[in-house]
């Protein structure tokens, strides 16, 4: 939370167990500090300063986002980079990228349009702003990471003051409620 009546989200697919503690751990042993503050996930929208008034708003946008996406599979393989834009080491989708990309269009409109500074391209982070040489390591060695699973719904994240990101609510696919 931030200023008094404002608090940050972000909306993202979690990465389930066993797969998601896996890569947050990794992510630990390649030093990087955000490791036990942000579970690993794919995210929908990035960090975005929203009242408390609007909360009710954004809950009922999700909602109606979520309803309209059916369920959908992600097969995440191997390792990618975006350095030397950004210092970030990631695992690849290839399989549900075209659904992440309209789930991330759906999300990010209405009460939640925002700008952003790059093209979305769906991915789950497991290092960032590191020096090279940690990167290097986090891209070689889940260079042959390899996890499948079926993605039933998103979550709203909020991030704490304490620095950590925690699930505040779960919206599932094809549920109006």
């Amino acid at each position: 939370m931030g200023l008094l009546g404002v608090r940050t989200i972000g909306v993202a697919v979690a990465v389930p167990d066993p797969h998601g503690p896996c890569l947050q751990r990794h992510r630990a042993v390649f030093g990087d500090p955000q490791a036990e503050s942000i579970p690993a996930h794919i995210t929908l929208l990035a960090p975005v300063a929203v009242s408390d008034s609007d909360l009710d708003l954004v809950h009922k946008h999700l909602r109606t986002v979520a309803a309209r996406h059916p369920p959908f599979s992600v097969h995440l393989r191997g390792t990618g980079t975006f350095r030397p834009v950004s210092p970030v080491v990631f695992v690849n989708l290839v399989e549900g990228i075209s659904n992440c990309e309209r789930l991330e269009a759906d999300v990010r409109s209405g009460p939640l349009a925002v700008d952003t500074s790059f093209n979305y391209h769906p991915h789950v982070t497991i290092a960032h702003y590191l020096p090279d040489e940690q990167l290097d390591a986090a891209f070689t060695a889940l260079a042959d990471f390899e996890a499948r699973f079926e993605v039933d719904g998103f979550w709203l994240y909020e991030h704490g003051r304490d620095g950590v990101w925690r699930p505040q609510r779960r919206f599932c696919f094809g549920s109006p409620r």
